[in-house]
């Protein structure tokens, strides 16, 4: 797993922080490591020995996204693949902004993302949060 470290976006959390929360929620699958690189994500696959990348799609919306990627990345390394997850249908609408925005909101959040980083979001967010909606189910 490896997050790319990009300096255009402005996320929640800082890299190491995202790290370790991949750290601790990937902590039960030992063959699973978590990494961040700079650059094009089939470079540092090729650097890694990797022959595939796994990339997740949630809507159509997704799909023509990654396959642009996909293409390119094909093109820059022809000996690497690019593999497409879906989503099952009860995840895929989650994205970090709307799970941001309803627990902002005052609503649950629980299920949506792995324990763990639910409390991480309600310590960052904790202040943000509409104090006259509370939680609901």
């Amino acid at each position: 797993m490896a997050i790319l470290r990009n300096e255009n976006k402005q996320p929640l959390f800082s890299l190491d922080e995202r790290i370790g929360m991949l750290v601790q929620v990937l902590g039960p699958y030992p063959n699973v490591e978590v990494d961040s690189f700079d650059g094009l994500l089939v470079d540092y696959a090729a650097e890694r020995g990797a022959s595939a990348i796994l990339r997740g799609i949630r809507a159509i919306s997704d799909y023509e996204y990654e396959l642009q990627m996909a293409l390119m990345n094909r093109r820059l390394r022809p000996d690497i693949e690019t593999v497409f997850l879906m989503a099952g249908e009860a995840y895929s609408f989650i994205s970090s902004r709307l799970v941001k925005e309803v627990y902002r909101l005052g609503g649950n959040i629980s299920g949506l993302v792995p324990p763990p980083v639910e409390d991480r979001l309600k310590e960052r967010l904790g202040e943000e949060r509409n104090p006259k909606a509370g939680e609901r189910n």
